[in-house]
């Protein structure tokens, strides 16, 4: 056995490199995101030819600007009582519908469809609502 693994066993096989996510993300920050985001890898908007439109900070503050606030009570979560929920109902408009009727037009039977007629005429229909012959 070596020094070196007196004290800590080495796996020989270990040949990787140790790569630095910190100083790699921080070179390639400027850089297109891969697909059609339009964006850096930063965050920043791209325009056309790749010039930064709107910096990422930016669109974090017009975000929170937005969606960063409480609402004030919208009264969602407050169970109506029945008055209230009358006074809805009364409140609304019938909602008017227009229905187009439209016209049957029956066309006469061609001579294949007389003679399938024909041949359905020997079957009877039960109480059950099962079809047999009239023979049977």
């Amino acid at each position: 056995m070596s020094k070196v693994s007196a004290g800590k066993k080495q796996h020989r096989s270990m040949r990787g490199k140790v790569v630095d996510m910190d100083l790699l993300r921080k070179r390639n920050e400027l850089t297109p995101a891969v697909g059609n985001a339009k964006v850096n890898a930063r965050g920043d908007e791209l325009g056309p030819g790749g010039k930064i439109v709107r910096k990422r900070e930016d669109i974090v503050k017009a975000h929170y600007a937005q969606a960063g606030r409480a609402r004030p009570d919208s009264g969602a979560a407050k169970p109506k009582t029945a008055e209230a929920v009358e006074e809805t109902v009364a409140q609304e408009k019938p909602v008017a519908r227009r229905t187009v009727k439209k016209a049957v037009v029956e066309a006469p039977l061609t001579a294949a469809e007389q003679e399938l007629l024909q041949d359905d005429a020997d079957w009877i229909e039960d109480e059950n609502g099962n079809f047999t012959q009239k023979g049977e």
